[in-house]
């Protein structure tokens, strides 16, 4: 006998202390899920404060205002008649937690507080909440007035216990729990829970859906259930970009997903599933025995069916969902929707004009550009599928009046109104990257200004002139290196001075309405801060990167995959342009290039990334990995190179080490960049380092005494042969 139950997850674009905001979205989330036939709706991780307070949440102010916020939502006539699992921060006998809320008809059933809190990477819950730690514990929490006064209750059970209703029994997991070596779901399901919601505020990185898929997945293919997985969307005000996909899986097999990348602020996916499934897929004895030694939990009665009865079920109407196959985008498409809809997001809650770049012709400024067009692009989607609160969005962007019926029909006609790029050419600038960024300013759209900044670098090199009565000269006409580098500096920030006077003035001497302001956009990526390559203040310090967290490798992907599919020939140009910051003069037998500068390929640069940061390996560990895959004749042979010798292997180690300590304190002021790679040297909160190191003398004598060892052997080694020949 079929007892086909409509559940319900969401997406919701929730924006960090938008008490107003977030309860609307969460309203509407609410009011479809109902509309869906949905009998439990599950929303993401801290959606009535938005996940991203941070140390907002050591504040007393943000637990009153929730409390306020979730009396709007559960007195709300529209919100019941189903059973509701909503997020946000709750203080208990004087302890922080981050808790779910379990409500259904003006009633608080359960409050369930995370008991594993993520504290890694970019997530620091430890730092503002409490993990519960009495497993399978409950007891009595003393209602807020506010919510008490609604619910007709003084006491409600907080703690971690399950849900069982007249038909089925569900229970809560958040977030960082479900990717737990022993997650909750496990007991939770042999003690006979059936429905699993997390709740989740899970950010978006470069290749990781899939990863996070297989753990969700994993959650119900050996023990069965039904999955309910709710995560955030949307830039909510940090320097993350939450990717939704919230999704329904049911033993193992996804019945329902959203969107990863949209501008919609409110998705609601649902999916119709037969619990007999799950009781059919529970089936085999060595769970039944298992179950019998599992930890028990204390169950709460709620007094509802989930399902409907077979007699009240539309059969024709209301069909049980069918398992999907899920589509994952590839890297390069991650990088345009992503990086789109966090300029987006970020661009209409900050009220800006739009965007301001310097276009230096190079593939980095370039990427920059393209990803604002591929914003651009989305909006227009988004603007013909009828999305109203993207039309208005984009018309007060442009500087539209209340009343104004304009409406964008390509990218380039948005583009043209809230982007504007400059080329700020000097005597070392080369009539090449002039063109190509022209060409691609006007084959996007933007409004393009082509301007020479060497007068003013020369009245700021003779100001010192007419101190020291010295002037400097570059390194191609006989100047020192501090002499070559401080003219190279000049030129860099004069033109990051430049771009925030463009920013600020552009839009007023274009007849914006009301004028504003432009953001100014960074476009230095994740390896050339890595290596420090960079300079303080320059055209790297801006008000937003989003390519600030890309790897070189991946920047050119996208550059090659947006040429095909935005149809913007004019990106082949970028591909094969080598990379120069044309700072310095160019000869007859000189040309700047970045890698020349560096010391050291962008390919390089990634494996030494990863292995800092994602290996958590020092200079020697690093040498040691390294030995392995490009001394390796193995290793090497299969990438078509030659391998390295111990001595090779050990002065890249240590050229990289060396330039990574010493401009280490250019990570201090790093534009906010999207998260993107899981190497990025961001230093606000992804990756705590010191900016001032001593010499890294000692890990480098360990690795030169090895040298040595290796080639005392190699060199016996070869006397041993030559004696036999």
């Amino acid at each position: 006998m079929a007892h086909l139950v409509t559940l319900a997850c969401c997406s919701l674009n929730q924006w960090a202390l938008d008490f107003t905001g977030n309860v609307a979205r969460i309203k509407e989330s609410i009011i479809k899920a109902k509309a869906a036939g949905g009998s439990l709706r599950v929303g993401p991780e801290l959606e009535i404060t938005g996940y991203g307070c941070l140390d907002h949440f050591l504040e007393g102010d943000i637990f009153l205002l929730s409390w306020e916020a979730l009396a709007k939502i559960i007195d709300d006539d529209a919100c019941q008649d189903i059973v509701l699992d909503i997020g946000m921060p709750v203080r208990h006998r004087n302890v922080r937690y981050n808790c779910r809320i379990i409500c259904y008809n003006r009633k608080i059933i359960l409050i369930r507080p995370k008991m594993w809190l993520a504290n890694d990477g970019n997530y620091r819950e430890m730092r503002y909440f409490t993990p519960w730690m009495r497993p399978g514990h409950v007891e009595e929490y003393y209602l807020e007035s506010i919510v008490g006064k609604i619910t007709d209750q003084k006491t409600v059970r907080f703690g971690d216990g399950i849900i069982s209703t007249r038909d089925t029994c569900f229970a809560c997991e958040t977030c960082e729990e479900l990717f737990t070596p022993a997650a909750p779901h496990s007991a939770m399901g042999l003690d006979g829970v059936e429905i699993y919601t997390n709740s989740s505020g899970s950010h978006f990185e470069l290749r990781k859906l899939k990863t996070r898929l297989d753990l969700i997945i994993e959650a119900t293919k050996k023990s069965g259930g039904i999955y309910l997985y709710s995560n955030q969307k949307g830039c909510d005000g940090d320097r993350l970009y939450y990717d939704g996909s919230s999704m329904i899986i049911c033993n193992g097999k996804i019945l329902a997903c959203g969107s990863q990348f949209s501008l919609d602020d409110v998705e609601v996916v649902t999916a119709t599933v037969d619990l007999e499934d799950v009781r059919s897929f529970r089936s085999s004895p060595s769970r039944g025995l298992q179950s019998q030694h599992t930890q028990k939990y204390p169950r709460i009665e709620l007094d509802v069916r989930l399902s409907k009865r077979v007699e009240d079920h539309d059969y024709q109407q209301e069909g049980q969902s069918e398992p999907i196959e899920l589509k994952y985008h590839a890297p390069e498409e991650e990088i345009a929707l992503g990086g789109a809809c966090w300029l987006w997001d970020y661009l209409r809650r900050s009220h800006a004009a739009g965007f301001f770049i310097p276009l230096s012709g190079g593939i980095d400024s370039c990427a920059t550009s393209v990803m604002v067009f591929s914003m651009c692009r989305l909006v227009v989607s988004a603007i013909r599928g009828g999305n109203v609160q993207v039309l208005r969005d984009a018309r007060g962007i442009a500087g539209e009046a209340d009343d104004s019926d304009w409406v964008p029909t390509t990218p380039q006609d948005f583009c043209e109104r809230i982007f504007c790029t400059t080329y700020m050419g000097s005597k070392n600038s080369s009539s090449d990257t002039r063109k190509r960024a022209k060409d691609l300013a006007h084959d996007i759209g933007a409004y393009h200004v082509n301007i020479d900044i060497d007068s003013i670098t020369t009245a700021i090199i003779n100001v010192f002139y007419s101190w020291s009565n010295w002037m400097p000269k570059f390194k191609s006409a006989g100047g020192s290196v501090a002499e070559n580098l401080a003219l190279q500096n000049i030129q860099a920030r004069s033109r990051m001075v430049l771009a925030y006077l463009f920013a600020q003035l552009l839009p007023t001497f274009r007849g914006r309405r009301g004028g504003g302001s432009l953001l100014v956009l960074g476009s230095a990526n994740v390896d050339e801060a890595l290596r420090g390559y960079l300079t303080k203040y320059d055209c790297s310090s801006a008000d937003i990167n989003p390519i600030g967290g890309i790897s070189k490798t991946d920047l050119k992907a996208f550059i090659a995959w947006a040429r095909t599919h935005f149809d913007l020939p004019i990106l082949s140009s970028f591909i094969s342009a080598v990379p120069t910051a044309e700072l310095e003069p160019i000869t007859s037998s000189y040309v700047q290039s970045d890698e020349a500068d560096m010391g050291i390929t962008y390919t390089e640069l990634s494996i030494f990334g990863r292995l800092r940061k994602n290996d958590k390996l020092g200079p020697w560990g690093a040498y040691c990995k390294l030995l392995s895959t490009w001394g390796s004749q193995k290793s090497t042979q299969a990438q078509s190179e030659q391998p390295l010798s111990p001595r090779q292997v050990a002065d890249k180690t240590k050229f990289f080490y060396t330039k990574y300590a010493v401009n280490r304190h250019k990570m201090t002021v790093l534009t906010p960049s999207l998260h993107m790679e899981q190497y990025s040297p961001d230093d606000n909160r992804f990756d705590l380092r010191p900016f001032l190191y001593p010499g890294l003398d000692w890990a480098y004598a360990k690795i030169d005494r090895d040298v040595e060892r290796r080639e005392r052997l190699t060199q016996q080694k070869s006397g041993q042969e030559e004696d036999v020949d």
